[in-house]
């Protein structure tokens, strides 16, 4: 094993960057069962405690001890009925169903925290801009501007159909409308209200500026509008944005509007070549690669010992649901795996459709041949398809050190397995190896969330679609007109 010293940061094939400290957030969902399906029966597991508020609330302050960046919450507005044919295995297995609403957790925990992040999951092919912007702007300011938003543009049929429509669009055009959706939001958030709008003059009876205040005017493909911004300007304006598309339209949205990427966990070679295409796209978007964090999914089982941390795998893998992991995967990609017998070749030639598209392809053949059901089933060792990292603290760090320094990342979502166990191990366990190592911070810095993620102020970078409408030229001018 590959030790790394306090001063000497050296992963498996080099060093890791002088001074560069990874991100770390938890992983989770308002839901009982996320990605580790079948772990929420364990004994000490939590989940079913997710209508609690106290039970959020307790959580923050774990993460918040452990100097987590943030809580990124998951979503999904659907249910998983593709396997089967029906929803019969998710309602089963709790497999992201029942969920609720994560914006609603994000005041609850940022009453009992100071510096934690938040990032929530909102589907822009169901949430009106108008309303939605707003919503942001709300939760911005009562977090003091500690707010994310990981954007996505829906996959799941069940979701269209909940929302009135008949199917989901066509893969593309979803990006195609996410364009446009962006650009109405950076109006509403960035230029509708000036910063010096709000004077709150009691003396004078004024409380903002109606010559410091305008309405967006946006008549585009697919949204209009002419509204005023119903909230006044708040601390960072528009939130610090997430995505996690990985097909060629989603990470073409990305390099032009993510502040962080969620990359697949598929190796660290692939993630580095992956991570290079990213940077270069962002740079062929005229902003500077290192304005966007590329962070990577990461399912950790901790122990004290190289053994304790075995048996508590092992302990794990027997409430594990490997069919409502599958099941899972099923609707991600459109491709109903029950169809298949257990050792039948699964093709996936033609199957993309408007599923995610980089999880297909990961389905292509690989050394072994085309995969198989029962060969998904066999590595969905705790009910997912991320295969977890097993071992000590400072084994655990090793890893970390080498994902770092070999794909260039900076950072990971650590993914719930045995709740709140596996961030308290974290917390306890791996972030004091981290920071003997230099690899990560020993407190908070100042700031909005974007301020510390980023070290350049509360607003998104210059080159950035976002803080071109940051000023406009006359308090009177009509700004933020339609662009093509």
């Amino acid at each position: 094993m590959v030790q790394v010293r306090a001063g000497q940061t050296e992963a498996a094939d080099g060093p890791v960057e002088a001074g560069r400290q990874i991100r770390l957030n938890a992983f989770e969902m308002n839901a009982v069962g996320h990605i580790a399906h079948g772990l929420w029966r364990h004994p000490r597991d939590r989940a079913t405690s997710y209508t609690d508020i106290g039970w959020w609330q307790d959580l923050a302050r774990i993460l918040e001890r452990g100097l987590f960046d943030g809580l990124f919450l998951a979503d999904v507005s659907g249910i998983y009925d593709v396997y089967k044919g029906g929803p019969e295995t998710a309602i089963a297995h709790a497999m992201q169903v029942p969920v609720n609403d994560p914006a609603m957790l994000v005041p609850a925990m940022a009453a009992v925290t100071r510096h934690l992040g938040f990032g929530i999951t909102a589907n822009l092919s169901q949430e009106p801009p108008y309303l939605f912007a707003r919503r942001m702007s709300t939760l911005d300011h009562l977090t003091r501007g500690r707010i994310a938003w990981n954007i996505v543009t829906g996959f799941l049929d069940s979701a269209a159909r909940g929302a009135g429509q008949g199917a989901q669009m066509d893969h593309d055009a979803r990006y195609d409308r996410a364009d446009e959706y962006m650009d109405l939001v950076y109006k509403l958030w960035e230029a509708s209200w000036d910063d010096d709008a709000v004077v709150s003059d009691r003396a004078a009876g004024i409380y903002a500026r109606p010559d410091r205040v305008r309405a967006i005017h946006h008549h585009g493909r697919f949204f209009d509008l002419d509204a005023i911004h119903l909230s006044e300007p708040s601390p960072q304006r528009t939130p610090v944005l997430f995505q996690a598309g990985a097909s060629a339209r989603g990470l073409a949205f990305a390099a032009t509007h993510a502040e962080c990427i969620f990359i697949p966990t598929t190796g660290r070679g692939s993630a580095a070549a992956l991570t290079a295409r990213i940077r270069a796209g962002v740079a062929a978007a005229g902003r500077r690669p290192r304005d966007v964090k590329i962070l990577a999914s990461l399912m950790t089982v901790i122990g004290r010992t190289a053994v304790e941390a075995r048996e508590k795998f092992e302990d794990y893998g027997r409430y594990a649901a490997a069919e409502a992991g599958l099941a899972q995967l099923a609707a991600a990609t459109g491709i109903d795996f029950a169809r298949f017998a257990p050792d039948e070749p699964i093709v996936v030639a033609g199957e993309a459709g408007n599923g995610i598209r980089s999880l297909v392809a990961q389905l292509g053949a690989g050394d072994d041949g085309p995969p198989t059901v029962n060969r998904l089933l066999a590595g969905m060792t705790l009910g997912g398809r991320f295969k977890p990292v097993v071992g000590t603290s400072e084994q655990v760090a090793d890893e970390i050190a080498a994902w770092i320094a070999e794909a260039d990342i900076d950072g990971f979502n650590l993914i719930r397995t045995v709740t709140p166990d596996c961030f308290t191990d974290v917390a306890d366990l791996l972030v004091p190896v981290l920071q003997e190592r230099g690899l990560y911070k020993h407190g908070y810095g100042d700031g909005t969330l974007r301020d510390r993620l980023f070290g350049q102020g509360p607003r998104p970078a210059p080159g950035h679609p976002a803080a071109a409408l940051r000023q406009p030229e006359t308090p009177s001018s009509p700004a933020a007109e339609d662009r093509p």
